[in-house]
């Protein structure tokens, strides 16, 4: 799908920019809504209509809350109604063939199943559009009449399909007025050239060494191929995702907004609750604010807590997709994160902190598996092969050469996954700023150039957070 293309994004970006910059202020945020709409159409010419209900739903619905403004009932049922609409277009969409598909299985029955194709992005712009009506409603933001500004912020094009999740308080002020300064556009530039290189250097690089091993049989498989397959595969995604975050955060940037952030070197935790800390934060920080504190959090009785934990997880789980693994994904990590919080996450902290990062470390790879393999029967045998169950070999001569061919990004996926860089280039920094600056501005470029000649020789491109 031309959609998920980096070429097409560099085809589309620059007539953007143009005509954003060229502009007066009164009607940037109609180039945006507009830029955001076609971007969207490209890849989803007909279901961009559900995404324009989506928009409408929420804008009438904060309309609606503004007039009957001294009646809470009304308020609440008008939110109510709103979410509820919302929520609706995720189930059908996202869950409907899931939730068919189980029903016959358990009952036996035939019920008729379109298998409607899933919208790019739903979950993200669901739940971007919902975090308005809520907080309006709890009197967190004021309303959005400009029915421009307010679709302009829901289809903002650098982070509409794939995150962060810009709650709409992140952007309140922006989305009416703000500055573009120099800086904030060199600093935009600088980061999406960040996260271009993490997409395309290394994301699409050592993403097709788990391809290739993924793709082999799991029961014949050397327990030396799974374990380089499968932390592949925690590289991948991590630098995809992370890759798409910067791009979008500095696209943003470019634009006059400031988005959260939304990864912060993961892979350096030392419990998986930090480690949820600092992968995909926006995601975690929208479930604490609207479904975590309201269910009461951490006050009441530990099986309350334990209860509200659980909860948060499976439909966390839930979110990334309507399948078993995924279900079964978000009960594992919440049920660690319980247990830590129970009483292991004390334990943790009085052992040495390397043992406490192989143990997150090692989770976290663990927690890969689910999530990448869709059926119980490849879990297993994908387990089995990890721990050399289905093999009487530990490795083969296959196993050396796949590490061999592939250790130089291996190691810079390693050293680029923690704050190693930053560690060692901030004395340079503080020492010169103009050496520090030339030499960030001659990688930038390179790294630039670099990943215009992959992209030139390689038309598909897809993030693998598209599918969410």
């Amino acid at each position: 799908m031309l959609f998920s293309s980096l070429t097409f994004l560099f085809g589309f970006l620059p007539i953007v920019l143009l005509f954003y910059y060229a502009s007066p202020m009164k009607i940037k945020n109609l180039i945006i809504m507009v830029s955001g709409i076609l971007f969207y159409a490209w890849g989803e010419p007909f279901y961009v209509i559900i995404m324009l209900v989506t928009v409408a739903v929420d804008y009438i619905a904060g309309r609606l809350m503004d007039r009957y403004d001294e009646n809470q009932k009304a308020r609440l049922w008008i939110m109510l109604s709103s979410v509820a609409l919302n929520l609706s277009f995720l189930v059908l969409f996202k869950y409907g063939s899931f939730i068919v598909a189980n029903i016959n299985a358990l009952f036996g029955t035939q019920i008729f199943d379109p298998k409607l194709p899933l919208p790019i992005g739903i979950s993200f712009y669901t739940f971007q559009a919902m975090s308005y009506t809520i907080d309006l409603y709890k009197r967190n933001i004021k309303v959005q009449k400009s029915f421009i500004n307010f679709t302009g912020y829901v289809t903002l094009f650098p982070q509409l399909i794939a995150g962060p999740i810009v709650r709409y308080s992140d952007i309140e002020n922006e989305i009416n007025t703000r500055e573009i300064s120099n800086k904030m556009i060199a600093d935009g530039i600088s980061i999406f050239i960040r996260g271009l290189g993490k997409k395309v250097l290394l994301a699409n690089s050592i993403g097709a060494l788990w391809t290739t091993i993924k793709a082999m049989d799991y029961a014949t498989m050397p327990a030396l191929t799974a374990w380089v397959g499968i932390l592949a595969f925690t590289f991948q995604i991590y630098y995809d995702f992370s890759g798409y975050s910067d791009m979008a955060i500095g696209l943003g940037k470019m634009l006059g907004f400031h988005f959260p952030k939304n990864f912060d070197h993961p892979y350096m935790s030392k419990s998986i609750s930090e480690f949820w800390r600092r992968w995909h934060i926006t995601l975690g920080s929208w479930f604490k604010s609207y479904v975590y504190i309201p269910m009461g959090g951490n006050r009441g009785s530990t099986l309350k807590v334990v209860c509200n934990l659980f909860v948060v997880w499976l439909l966390t789980g839930l979110w990334h997709g309507a399948s078993w693994n995924f279900v079964l994904w978000g009960i594992y990590f919440g049920g660690i994160i319980i247990i830590e919080k129970l009483f292991l996450g004390k334990l943790l902290q009085k052992i040495p902190s390397f043992i406490q990062w192989i143990y997150s470390f090692l989770l976290v790879v663990f927690g890969w598996v689910l999530f990448e393999m869709r059926t119980l029967g490849e879990i297993g045998s994908f387990f089995a092969a990890m721990f050399g169950l289905n093999n009487i070999v530990a490795y083969e001569k296959q196993s050396f050469y796949l590490i061999s061919s592939n250790i130089l990004v291996f190691v810079v996926c390693a050293i680029g996954s923690t704050t190693a860089l930053k560690h060692y280039t901030k004395p340079l920094e503080h020492k010169s700023q103009f050496i520090y600056k030339t030499l960030k501005l001659v990688c930038e470029f390179m790294i630039f150039a670099v990943c215009i000649c992959y992209l030139v020789t390689s038309g598909y491109n897809p993030f693998l957070y598209f599918n969410f």
